[in-house]
């Protein structure tokens, strides 16, 4: 993800990024008759201005502009519809509440869906006893008066929804066309054509009744919205890179119980490669390392509770993922100042080693039970000594993150249930239902996680097979799990030492030339030590987890040539031929290494450029390019 780089600079308050969420794959539909699908077409329909196209997806019909003057990546579309449903299974029980029972076309009955089958019989027995309690609420509801709230309907108790950053309005008008019980929808840009093109969206849908389009700044909307009986329902956050211009008003903005729908595609940032710009947003320091992308969502959760526990609010996150090259965070925001004073004990410092990667988290405080009362202080560390204690390197500091659990189990089974029972509602549902799956599956008590491929890259040995390594944890007595964040990522309580022990006696059956190690090596001085702990390699039934086993669509390719990020929209349209050049030139160019000298010609030669060439004409790279992109920069 960090590979595919968003722009680094601070991003202007009052410039509209948004339906920007540069977002994930759309799946191939396998239902060809499905309302959902997604296309671009010229078309000589009614309305459409000179040089229009109209842009289909889900039941949304949105005028675009041939030109880049509006920001529009057909590959958000993964985004948009887990926040359909998000969005969706929120009003649901929200509307609950208010005595709101909101229907969705093609949806039966409800699915309750398990986490695995790696439960022992207790959670095996209160699963079975789930969709009998499902049923007596459901029995319990029909006796009461419930008002029913179609999608497209204007609800008068439902939900107030504001986009801050909308664009085109594609989410606003998908929001209105397929997510039911809402009283309103505010699709607000800064650009003043993105504001008319919203409202043109707005009338071509016929959804001018639920979807009102303004023309300001994102955050003072917000900000004019504090009071209790002004704050929106769900604010829908998707900007042009970092979110953090936004996210003092949006904590603010938000009411009691409400949902917050964030995105950050500055992944260069959150990834490591900028720490500082990192810590000048976000109020963390991210640090290079093979758990990056869940640590990017947790740097996000802990910038909104820190912002949010200014106001005695704090957070509950419902769903974080971590997709292609960007992040998205579905949070619930509560007032309690009693719960407020727990924040420091939910957030940590962490301890990366530069040598052989164990990491180790340091609570920023703690609590502890005085008869009816808690008593706060603060914690005490270091966890670590100087050097590692595996390889005797030093580590890095890194954070503070969000370290507790990063969704809510029980609200992704509920959206997850949704989308397996009515699978024909959105074209990406058998990538939603894979990451989804994923995501139940999570130890949720274990932030971050280890990448298998690393392990056994700093001993340089063989790596091991995933199911075996797997079963080797489970034998010693610890719980493992994946992460959708990382195809090969080990996610265990087991400590760095045993993970170290498992790879030592994996080495004794494919040795490692030990004469080729330097002694100061991480690899020499891991491996010469005897492991403590004899591993068994023999695969354990449990090892193999449901979505693995059923084939779901977990992690998946890219889908089509120069894909990603974006070129931000400007005035006038139209992306410079330059940017055009240079993401051709690298797409994929780890896949495709250049294996005729002739081609090395084609690129520019970086001695030149800081003037230490030495080769002359005799040098295989060019000079001329150099030369002509000084030539343009003088102009």
């Amino acid at each position: 993800m960090d590979g595919k780089k968003e722009p680094e600079e601070s991003q202007d308050t009052t410039s509209a990024g948004a339906d920007s969420a540069t977002t994930a794959v759309p799946m191939e539909d396998t239902n060809p008759s499905s309302s959902t699908e997604s296309s671009q077409t010229s078309s000589t329909e009614p309305g459409l201005l000179p040089g229009e196209t109209v842009v289909r997806e889900g039941k949304a019909a949105i005028l675009f502009p041939s030109a880049n003057e509006v920001f529009y990546n057909p590959v958000q579309e993964f985004n948009r519809d887990l926040t359909c449903a998000v969005i969706t299974e929120f009003a649901r029980e929200h509307l609950a509440q208010r005595g709101v029972r909101i229907l969705v076309p093609g949806e039966k009955d409800r699915v309750v869906v398990r986490l695995s089958e790696e439960k022992n019989g207790t959670e095996d027995q209160e699963a079975s006893e789930q969709p009998e309690k499902e049923r007596q609420k459901e029995e319990e509801g029909d006796k009461k008066e419930f008002i029913t709230a179609s999608v497209g309907e204007r609800c008068e108790q439902g939900l107030r929804v504001l986009e801050g950053l909308a664009a085109s309005g594609l989410r606003s008008v998908r929001f209105a066309l397929e997510v039911p019980g809402l009283k309103s929808i505010t699709a607000n840009d800064y650009s003043a054509k993105a504001a008319a093109l919203i409202a043109r969206n707005a009338q071509h849908n016929n959804v001018s009744h639920i979807l009102q389009a303004r023309q300001r700044d994102a955050s003072m909307v917000m900000y004019e919205a504090r009071g209790k009986k002004e704050r929106y329902d769900v604010i829908d956050l998707d900007p042009y890179g970092s979110p953090s211009p936004f996210l003092d008003a949006a904590v603010q903005a938000v009411s009691e119980g409400g949902l917050l729908c964030i995105t950050c595609t500055d992944m260069a940032v959150m990834a490591g490669n900028s720490g500082e710009t990192c810590y000048s947003k976000y109020g963390s320091m991210s640090i290079k390392s093979r758990y990056c992308h869940e640590m990017a969502l947790r740097i996000i959760l802990h910038s909104l509770d820190q912002r949010a526990a200014v106001y005695q609010r704090y957070i509950e996150p419902l769903l974080s993922v971590s997709v292609d090259f960007y992040i998205r965070v579905f949070v619930r925001v509560k007032t309690g100042q009693a719960v407020v004073k727990n924040s420091a004990s939910k957030h940590a410092l962490l301890y990366n080693c530069v040598g052989c990667g164990a990491f180790h988290l340091q609570r920023m405080g703690k609590k502890m039970s005085q008869g009816k009362h808690m008593k706060y202080s603060a914690a005490t560390g270091p966890p670590v000594g100087p050097n590692c204690e595996h390889c005797r390197q030093r580590h890095q500091l890194g954070g503070p993150i969000w370290a507790e659990p990063i969704h809510d189990i029980k609200f992704v089974q509920k959206v997850l249930g949704a989308i397996s029972g009515n699978p024909t509602r959105f074209r990406t549902s058998k990538r939603i239902e894979g990451v989804l799956s994923m995501v139940t599956e999570e130890l949720q008590d274990v932030p971050l996680y280890y990448v298998l491929d690393h392990l056994s890259s700093t001993v340089h040995c063989n790596t091991p097979p995933m199911l075996q390594f797997r079963s080797a944890l489970l034998h010693a007595g610890y719980r493992v799990s994946l992460s959708h964040a990382c195809k090969n990522a080990v996610k265990t309580d087991a400590p760095a030492g045993v993970l170290w022990d498992i790879i030592r006696c994996w080495e004794k059956s494919n040795p490692v030339k030990r004469e080729r190690l330097s002694e100061t090596s991480p690899a020499h001085r891991i491996l010469s030590a005897e492991p403590t702990l004899q591993a068994c390699f023999e695969i354990r039934e449990d090892a193999n987890p449901q979505s693995r086993k059923r084939h779901l669509t977990r992690f998946q390719e890219n889908p089509q040539a120069n894909w990603g990020p974006k070129a931000r929209a400007k005035a006038g349209g139209g992306i410079s031929s330059e940017l055009e050049d240079k993401r051709k030139q690298f797409q994929g160019k780890r896949k495709k290494p250049i294996t005729d000298s002739s081609q090395l010609k084609s690129l520019p030669c970086k001695k030149f450029r800081k003037g230490t060439c030495t080769y002359g004409d005799k040098c295989c790279y060019s000079h001329e390019l150099e030369q002509e992109t000084n030539e343009k920069k003088m102009d």
